[in-house]
């Protein structure tokens, strides 16, 4: 790891209340902070001398408590009530300014390097009539800022619990906005595109129903938010490093259009029990005047730590097959019997009958296994193998499942010893039903069993309400406990892929093993009615800021009757969109997530499927505009491979790319697979074409795209000058 390091620091004592400023280092953004109205500390930001965020207030409220006392102290309650305002009457004790420029290495990811280059500015701030000291810590990136709360030590302020979070994003105006409506349990939803003004309208008309949702605002909305201003500025409000707090929504004031953040609460209510030293994590601001950008930024990362675990040589990317989908559109099941209810370790699983649909049944199971061993895949994932999927949902049960005790028509040691004899790895699943304390009590068992199996990674879910009841999907409580899990799973080098729990925030960087998260709308939904089209082209500015999505793409049965004739769902795609998704929606864990027979109908686009890497060394995003279209070549790790990958929603749309990001002087042959002229992903999704053409640095493709359709395009070296006969050169 190369590393330059450029120390700038000033230590300026001061109470003075004029503005400071600070840039980015290429001087595009700059940053300015002040103390105004009796003591508030307030931001603002530009871009290239444009507002980004209008002078915006900071700081906290604080849930009123009683002063400190010791446990043996008798003497009544204390009297010495403390001032809930941590948002006014400072000022500043000292300002430190540093610049810092690295270059490091992820485990895993879109580029092989990253660099970390950011000028800070840090203010010491002191309340007047508390004491209390809170330090505001700005980074300033040539994309955006970052920017967190930190708690020092100090006899002033101890243990204590947060009422709100008062961080406002005050907008330059009625901007376009690409959101969902604030939801402390889910994400899973289609994205609304409108005015700011608009969204307290179209709130509750847009809100699609879900097994577990708690709702707060009309105006509420999600990070990570993506914005378009009338002038083409593209900005993204999110948050990196989410650590013991609860995560971060922004409420609307749609007459100022100013947000504010707005935490996750507690069962209590309150929105965070935290004691000094600590800090908040960092709020973030991307913004450029083009979109590209945007994708292409690395804030979120740079801002989380560098990786805890030392050896991370286990921790190695996975394409994979499963049985899942078959179950997600209601050919089979995940129970095994027909009971209305079991009891863990009571209910003797060998001596009833069985449901007769069971998917996780060991035959079925081995023919995923040849499937995956044939065509080269890495892993099988198999849902619905272990007790307790009879009443697993609704029912406020604690203890659900023991991670540990396969269903009868399960064999687990033949498979374990099947799959190794085929060169393929088992991909475990734990579904939770909500119940983490449950799952708490059984990890180093469940994950001594997966190392016992030689399973290297484990798929985890939270479908439904959160036990202890009261709690949500997204609290500090529950965010501590996805944090417990993911580090338990490092202990026992495995690899982590969390559904349905809060979505992330750059944590992937000091945590490698968490190699995927849903935390959104994925494919599921489009056996279950269907996503919007336009849905695949606004998540990589939206929830992929934060991290990959394990979206688990690759149908190429669109129409769902065919597998249920009782579900008339349709994936809204055409089959080129499907292969185009391995790229546009990286993730080191991929599936390919339909059922072999589908893929055994149409092999040569499968072909794409098998080839396609899921680690990069490279990105280059080609073409974007939220909610309309999307290409991006990436550059697969450790090879002279790339591949390229364009999406586009209801308009068609003719993408025109250069090759320029291939080494000059060089041959390659593009394998382009690409919707025909027919195709539409109604009325004709399964209309593809697939040519080859020799392509170099110089050359230039304009290809259509259909609506709701894409391409995919394989570019390898040409090592034999044979291969190239009867060519074309683009």
């Amino acid at each position: 790891m190369q590393k330059f390091y450029l120390i700038l620091s000033a230590v300026i004592l001061s109470s003075v209340l004029s503005a400071q400023e600070i840039t980015s280092p290429n001087g595009d953004v700059s940053m300015k902070f002040s103390l105004e109205n009796n003591g508030v500390p307030t931001y603002s930001l530009k871009f290239k001398n444009k507002n980004v965020i209008k002078p915006s207030q900071m700081g906290f409220e604080l849930a009123q408590e009683g002063g400190q006392r010791t446990f043996d102290d008798f003497s009544g309650s204390a009297q010495d009530k403390k001032d809930n305002s941590l948002f006014d009457n400072f000022s500043i004790l000292e300002t430190t300014r540093n610049s810092f420029n690295q270059n490091w290495k992820p485990v895993w990811g879109q580029t092989k390097n990253i660099e970390n280059n950011y000028n800070e500015i840090a203010f010491k701030l002191q309340q007047k009539n508390s004491g209390r000291v809170m330090i505001v810590r700005f980074r300033v990136f040539d994309d955006g800022l970052g920017f967190r709360y930190e708690f020092p030590q100090q006899k002033a302020m101890s243990f204590f619990t947060v009422k709100e979070e008062m961080t406002q994003f005050a907008m330059t105006g009625d901007h376009t906005a690409y959101w969902i409506t604030g939801d402390y349990d889910t994400q899973e939803y289609d994205y609304t595109v409108s005015k700011l003004s608009e969204i307290r309208k179209l709130s509750k008309v847009v809100r699609q129903n879900n097994v577990c949702q708690t709702f707060f605002s009309d105006t509420g909305v999600q990070t990570s938010l993506q914005l378009k201003t009338a002038e083409g500025l593209y900005i993204n409000l999110h948050e990196a490093a989410l650590v013991n707090f609860g995560a971060m929504h922004l409420n609307l004031d749609d007459r100022t259009f100013i947000f504010q953040s707005w935490l996750t609460p507690n069962s209590d209510g309150t929105k965070g029990h935290l004691k000094t030293p600590s800090s908040s994590p960092w709020r973030t601001v991307i913004v450029s005047d083009d979109a590209r950008k945007i994708l292409s930024s690395n804030i979120t990362l740079n801002l989380n730590e560098p990786s805890k675990i030392d050896d991370t040589s286990w921790i190695k990317p996975m394409k994979y097959v499963g049985v899942w989908w078959e179950m997600i559109v209601g050919k089979k099941g995940w129970a095994y019997t027909e009971l209305p209810s079991v009891d863990l370790g009571v209910t003797d699983f060998s001596k009833l009958k069985p449901k007769g649909n069971h998917g996780a049944e060991t035959q079925n199971v081995k023919k995923y296994i040849d499937f995956a061993s044939k065509n080269g895949f890495d892993g099988v994932l198999v849902e619905g193998w272990n007790e307790g999927w009879e009443d697993w949902f609704g029912n406020s049960k604690d203890y659900v499942f023991d991670f540990l005790s396969p269903y009868p028509d399960f064999d687990i040691k033949e498979i374990h010893r099947y799959a190794k004899e085929k060169g393929v790895k088992m991909i475990m699943h734990h579904e939770t039903s909500g119940a983490t304390r449950n799952y708490e009590r059984h990890l180093d068992k469940a994950y001594a069993l997966m190392n016992k199996y030689e399973y290297p990674a484990v798929k985890v879910g939270y479908v439904g309400r959160i036990l202890p009841a009261g709690e949500f999907h997204y609290s500090q409580w529950t965010n501590n406990h996805y944090q417990y899990a993911l580090e338990k799973a490092a202990e026992y080098k495995i690899m982590l892929n969390a559904h349905e729990s809060v979505r992330p925030t750059g944590l992937s960087r000091t945590w490698p093993n968490l190699i995927g998260n849903e935390a959104g709308r994925g494919t599921e939904y489009q056996a279950f009615g269907g996503n919007m089209v336009h849905h695949v082209n606004i998540l990589p500015f939206t929830r992929l800021i934060g991290g990959p999505m394990d979206y688990t793409p690759g149908i190429f049965e669109m129409d769902i009757s065919k597998m249920n004739p009782g579900n008339d769902s349709h994936v809204n795609s055409t089959l080129a969109n499907q292969l185009a998704l391995y790229v546009t929606m990286w993730s080191p864990l991929q599936m390919a997530a339909d059922m072999p027979e589908n893929y055994e109908r149409f092999t040569d686009a499968f072909q794409f499927i098998k080839d396609v890497a899921v680690d990069w060394d490279d990105t280059r995003y080609l073409e974007a505009e939220p909610g309309e279209y999307l290409t991006v070549a990436r550059k697969a790790k450790g090879s002279e491979k790339w591949f390229v990958g364009n999406t586009v929603s209801e308009k068609a749309f003719t993408s025109k790319i250069s090759f320029d990001f291939l080494d000059p002087g060089k041959k390659y042959i593009a394998t382009i697979y690409s919707d025909g002229k027919d195709a539409h992903y109604k009325t004709n999704p399964q209309s593809y074409s697939i040519r080859k053409a020799i392509v170099t640095s110089r050359s230039k493709l304009a290809q259509f795209s259909a609506p709701g359709g894409g391409y995919a395009i394989s570019i390898v070296p040409v090592e034999d000058g044979t291969k190239t006969k009867g060519l074309k050169q683009l």
